[in-house]
């Protein structure tokens, strides 16, 4: 904490300026301006974080990912999954926990806020107290100044109606003298007033105003503080997210290293073999001669249907009456 350094470093030698007190209230308003700048940004990555966990979590609940894997790789896939639907959830909590701090964010600049204005409400009634007073202060000097010239003027009319004759003209002139004496008199004690009023009205609002630096120097330090915590803490929470979603993927690792091809290659087999007796070879079957079965290399074998012997050879006997000759037809024509 500095304490000290706003209330020796704005000031100005015209009384009529207030550019040390604007100076900083610019400035913590525009501080006030950044902390409301990274609570929306908070906001607004507690809906980016929202929407990615919702999106992820629709993806792992909805989209199949090997559904129809066996075995020890089938167990690999059903943890990379659920996992997947935790760190899901931890971005859906992460938004939560987002919103919660840009809550705080808020609530902070407000009751910064309210603190300011007490002080602001007594500064600015400081400044128009000493501009009020600094301006019937310059009045009543001008009103002074312009009654001294007056006498003087006074003055010399008497001394130039020195030799006149007229008496009366002469009276009138010291009468007017006289007056503006009196005038010059009043006139200067009320400036005088004025100027002690406003002296006093200047140390009360020097005094206010080296207030109002202590308050606002000890309301930047925290607010610098808050933001700084702020944004360390925002850090923190996305790489505890990091760390968290590792050790949720480490047990995908640990599963897949549980992973055995031999023993899915296996499973697949003991679950699905379909016999270990291959088919015989089709041999070849001669269509004259089926009891000649061996097969002509590099020749089509086909079914092994019973086959009918040659035919039999007729012999032409002429006296057999089975069988006739052509030349016993002879050609009929009409």
């Amino acid at each position: 904490m500095t304490g000290s350094l706003f209330k020796s470093n704005f000031w100005s030698t015209d009384i009529l300026s207030n550019i040390g007190y604007d100076t900083i209230i610019h400035h913590l308003n525009n501080g006030r301006k950044n902390c409301k700048e990274f609570e929306d940004f908070l906001k607004e990555r507690a809906s980016i974080e929202e929407k990615y966990g919702k999106d992820l979590l629709s993806l792992s609940r909805k989209k199949p990912c090997g559904q129809s894997e066996i075995n020890t790789l089938k167990k690999a896939l059903e943890v990379f999954k659920q996992q997947v639907d935790n760190v899901a959830q931890c971005h859906i909590q992460l938004a939560q926990t987002l919103r919660e701090e840009a809550r705080k964010m808020e609530e902070f600049r407000e009751k910064q806020k309210l603190q300011r204005k007490k002080t602001e409400l007594v500064m600015d009634a400081a400044h128009k107290q000493k501009n009020l007073q600094f301006k019937k202060t310059m009045d009543a000097k001008k009103t002074y100044e312009q009654k001294c010239r007056d006498k003087d003027e006074a003055e010399q009319a008497v001394h130039r109606s020195a030799n006149l004759v007229n008496t009366k003209q002469q009276e009138k002139l010291f009468v007017k003298l006289a007056t503006s004496k009196t005038a010059v008199e009043d006139t200067d004690k009320a400036y005088m007033q004025h100027v002690n009023t406003l002296d006093k009205i200047r140390e009360d609002w020097q005094s206010e105003h080296v207030k109002a630096c202590e308050v606002f120097e000890a309301q930047e330090c925290e607010r610098i503080n808050f933001l700084r915590n702020a944004l360390w803490l925002h850090l923190n929470q996305l790489s505890q997210q990091c760390v968290t979603s590792d050790e949720m993927y480490e047990q995908v690792r640990k599963s897949l290293e549980m992973c055995s091809i031999e023993k899915d290659i296996e499973y697949f087999v003991n679950q699905r073999k379909t016999g270990q007796i291959p088919p015989a070879p089709i041999l070849y079957e001669n269509f004259y001669c089926p009891n000649r079965n061996a097969a002509a290399p590099g020749k089509a074998t086909g079914t092994n249907l019973a086959r009918r012997g040659p035919l039999p050879v007729p012999k032409s006997l002429p006296d057999d009456p089975d069988y006739s000759l052509v030349s016993d037809y002879s050609l009929l024509y009409q």
